[in-house]
């Protein structure tokens, strides 16, 4: 039987993000991905202002005339949540943790999804595979997934995003919208993001906290590493130390933002502080834009 508390919370969260979805992003989610499942419907005559790389050469050449392909919008897309459970989500100075934030994202994202109709399907990693819910529709479905990221207790403490998109493109055999929510705090993602994004939509949503980037001077504080268990004394007053290790973490979120870049993957950078409404609405209209 599932807590009681469990279930507080998830109702708490379906009143949160559902009315963010009503008033924000109900909109923005369907203009941001029509157009991304698109099946073949048949080849018409070229008309003034069609859109010349519609033309479909092999039947031009044949005909003599130009000819464009002409595609219709499918009636629903499948949305997978790829969520990072490892111990390091379990951080935060502010009043969310990492993880919190996670599964409020992914819930708007869910109900923004069953609101125009689409799957929505889950899996849950860590150094390992979780969890894994295929993707389905409906109220129902969407609250089952909200549930399981609130109850499921991870079984081991790193990350491994390889493991977690290798998984997604055995199981996934369909074009999906693909959300990847992490902080990123692994390297073993470029080769298995690349082909990833060759098939599906990858938007890749990081998490921080400002305290991982900028250490607050507290004095002589004692740090425990949640995924590999060791804990370490600082100084937080020490110069060196203010700067070589937020210089580590911002290395590497360089590293993952020029490699997005490079591979035209959608990023998108939220801090536990300052909110997630503005990143989250700034994504959804430069892909209206773009399209």
């Amino acid at each position: 039987m599932i807590p009681s508390e469990i279930l507080k919370k998830v109702r708490l969260i379906e009143i949160k993000t559902r009315h963010i979805v009503n008033n924000l992003f109900g909109g923005e989610y369907h203009s941001a991905f029509k157009g991304m499942g698109m099946e073949f419907a048949e080849v018409r005559e070229y008309t003034s202002g069609d859109d010349i790389r519609a033309i479909d050469w092999n039947v031009t050449a044949r005909t003599g005339k130009p000819f464009i392909k002409k595609y219709d919008e499918e009636r629903e897309l499948t949305v997978m949540l790829i969520i990072d459970v490892s111990a390091s989500g379990f951080f935060g100075t502010g009043e969310s943790l990492k993880s919190d934030i996670m599964i409020e994202l992914a819930s708007i994202l869910s109900f923004s999804a069953i609101k125009n109709n689409d799957k929505v399907g889950l899996l849950l990693f860590s150094d390992r595979i979780e969890e894994f819910i295929p993707p389905n529709k409906g109220k129902s479905h969407v609250l089952r997934v909200i549930r399981e990221m609130i109850y499921h207790k991870a079984k081991d403490r790193k990350t491994d995003i390889s493991v977690a998109l290798e998984h997604i493109q055995k199981v996934i055999k369909r074009k999906s919208i693909i959300f990847l929510l992490s902080d990123f705090w692994d390297d073993s993602y470029q080769q298995s993001m690349k082909l990833i994004n060759k098939k599906h939509d990858l938007i890749n949503i990081q998490i921080l906290d400002k305290a991982e980037i900028t250490i607050p001077k507290l004095g002589l504080v004692k740090l425990h590493d949640v995924e590999t268990q060791s804990s370490i004394w600082i100084d937080t007053n020490d110069k060196s130390l203010q700067n070589i290790s937020p210089n580590n973490i911002r290395n590497k979120n360089d590293i993952i933002k020029k490699f997005c870049k490079n591979n035209k993957i959608d990023f998108i950078s939220i801090d536990t502080s300052d909110g997630y409404l503005k990143p989250l609405e700034q994504f959804f209209n430069s892909r209206i834009h773009r399209y």
